[in-house]
Order: C-alpha cells, then sequence, then structure tokens
C-alpha cells in the first residue's frame, strides 16, 4: 500500500489508448480471458481467478473490480470504487488492457526467491617461511654452528 505522504498519480495509460501497445491489444481482443489470467498472475494472485468472472459473475465482475482497486491502492493511483465498478462492469477488456500496461510500465514480473543455503568454507592463506636474507651473528660462526662451504 502507499504512503500518505506520496502523491497519487495517474494511470500510466488511458482506458482507451490500447493502441499503445498493440501487442496487449490483440492479445486482449483474441484471447480476453487468458489476458486476464496473465495480469492476475503477474500482480500476484492466484491466474485462474478471472474464472470467477467467466463462470460466477453477473453484472458486476468480482475479480476485475478487486484486481484495479488492488492495484489503485498499490501503486497510489487515482480514482475510485464507483469509477472501477463502472470501468470493470461497461468496458472490462478495455480495463484488463489498461491493467497489463500498467504492469508492463512497473515492469512487474513474478520475483523467485532461493531460499537454499549454501555453504562457505574460508581456509586461511598458506604461510611461507623464508630464509634469513641476512649472514649469521659472528658468535654463531665461532662456536661451530654454522658450517662453512
Amino acid at each position: 500500500m502507499t504512503s500518505l505522504s506520496q502523491p497519487l498519480t495517474g494511470w500510466d495509460s488511458g482506458l482507451f489508448d490500447c493502441f499503445e501497445d498493440a501487442s496487449t491489444c490483440c492479445y486482449g481482443f483474441w484471447c480476453f480471458p487468458c489476458l486476464a489470467c496473465t495480469v492476475t498472475g503477474r500482480f500476484g494472485e492466484f491466474s485462474c481467478l478471472p474464472a470467477c468472472d467467466i463462470f460466477c459473475g453477473g453484472p458486476v465482475p468480482p475479480v476485475a473490480l478487486a484486481m484495479r482497486v488492488a492495484m489503485r491502492n498499490k501503486y497510489g493511483i487515482k480514482g475510485s470504487i464507483g469509477k472501477d465498478l463502472m470501468t470493470s462492469c461497461c468496458c472490462a477488456v478495455c480495463s484488463w488492457c489498461q491493467m497489463h500496461r500498467e504492469l508492463k510500465h512497473r515492469k512487474e514480473a513474478p520475483v523467485v526467491i532461493n531460499m537454499q543455503s549454501q555453504t562457505v568454507v574460508m581456509q586461511p592463506a598458506p604461510m611461507m617461511m623464508m630464509a634469513p636474507a641476512y649472514p649469521p651473528p659472528v658468535h654463531a660462526v665461532s662456536t661451530g654452528f654454522v658450517q662453512a662451504h
């Protein structure tokens, strides 16, 4: 949900701006149920929810309305439930196309989180012993500890 201190914005594209994105327009026109399922899934909900609008819906498509309200609230988009209701009832295909364009604009794709733990083994750096570069002390030579070559 957006913070109250952030100003509300408008939708990235208008309700009837279908030709701004020809691929979304064609997807909505030729396979409207698939578009609705895609939008629902990309938004993070069960992707088959729009089937409720098709099989159980009456004059008010509950999933289309709920998705529109949820998207407005999440992204801080201006509007009202009354406008969402009218849009979902009277312009369902355009409404789903607009929501699809909004998600594309915001680049909402599913986020995959890998929860597998990985073990990292750290080994200490090897140490080298080096012979001193200076001659041994004089008393070591005189006592016979150092052999001459």
